[in-house]
């Protein structure tokens, strides 16, 4: 199969070596130069994954279109806030009946949609309709260096996430099918927020009992918004639910972890994002789940709080005091 990565990051990079360790021909898309005859040229990117090499079966380009060009197999591996750009700038070049694969955690701030409802407003009828949405707990660094891993393929079109499960399955990365494309995208969205607010927990030097209570009570929170958008429950307690979260919010390679864990030392968010070379997710996820939230009337008390620190300079140590002086009520609360 020819398969065509968009977007040479950590995830992008990391797919792209999987891809190619299945037998399959890739080619990857950057607009870094360096980027592109790095990989190219030494097999290795620059930026990402510096320590990874990356088969000789995966070439690299700055046109998306040689990139697509053949393709059966599209993976979107871009941020979330440039998907909707990145989509309508290669209409023309998809063929019909390529499937398209999402591995980006987001949903787009301006409209609150998940990715396959950008994919669904922009692309074609068939190509939408082939769309699944790969997700679960994976750092790629973990997975190019052989670590177990178990992620979920998810598509309204079973057909189309077995391919996808098929292709892309080996040896130490194992992938599971669903069909509840919404749980499993708003999975890997939301929990970047709670992420941020795992992150700023460690950040104020608190221990296990507080990570321990932030992810238990992230996940109730993260599942009454898939609930009310029509998920299922299963895919919380799920490797796109649960396992993800706990994942994104205890491991030391989370970079949306670091940004709330840099924020509860008493960073700026400008100085923190400054030094970064890659996008966490969470940041403006943030704000994409509390006006989806507002707008659908779910409660959501951590993600207010995560979204009053990055901006509303609330301090993090307010915004825990905040939380832990809530009502008293009952724990189960789903829905």
């Amino acid at each position: 199969m020819h398969i065509a990565v968009i977007g040479a990051g950590n995830w992008g990079t990391g797919l792209a070596i999987m891809s190619a360790r299945a037998g399959h021909n890739v080619s990857i898309w950057s607009r870094n130069s360096t980027v592109v005859a790095s990989i190219n040229g030494e097999h290795a990117n620059p930026l990402y994954l510096t320590g990874a090499e990356i088969p000789e079966t995966v070439r690299a380009t700055e046109k998306i279109g040689e990139a697509l060009s053949a393709a059966e197999l599209i993976i979107l591996a871009a941020p979330s806030h440039a998907m909707r750009s990145i989509l309508e700038s290669i209409i023309s070049e998809l063929r019909s009946g390529s499937i398209i694969v999402s591995a980006t955690k987001g949903i787009e701030i301006e409209s609150g949609k998940r990715i396959s409802q950008v994919v669904a407003d922009v692309v074609n009828e068939s190509s939408a309709a082939r769309f699944v949405c790969l997700s679960g707990p994976s750092f790629a660094s973990e997975v190019v260096e052989n670590h177990p891993t178990a992620i979920v393929a998810a598509s309204d079109d079973p057909a189309a996430a077995r391919a996808v499960q098929s292709e892309l399955s080996f040896e130490n990365l194992r992938i599971y099918t669903n069909d509840d494309l919404v749980g499993t995208e708003l999975g890997g969205s939301v929990k970047n927020v709670m992420a941020i607010a795992a992150g700023m927990v460690a950040g104020l030097g608190f221990g296990a009992n507080s990570i321990a209570a932030l992810i238990t009570r992230g996940l109730a929170e993260m599942t009454r918004l898939a609930l009310r958008e029509g998920a299922k429950l299963e895919t919380m307690m799920g490797l796109a639910g649960l396992g993800d979260l706990v994942l994104t919010c205890t491991g030391s390679l989370s970079r949306n972890r670091f940004v709330g864990q840099e924020l509860g030392k008493g960073r700026s968010l400008k100085e923190i994002t400054a030094g970064m070379n890659q996008v966490a997710e969470g940041i403006k996820t943030t704000l994409a789940v509390k006006n989806l939230a507002d707008r659908l009337g779910v409660e959501m008390p951590i993600t207010n709080e995560v979204h009053a620190v990055l901006y509303e300079r609330k301090p993090a140590r307010n915004a825990a005091t905040e939380l832990m002086r809530r009502p008293l009520r009952g724990e189960a609360n789903w829905s």
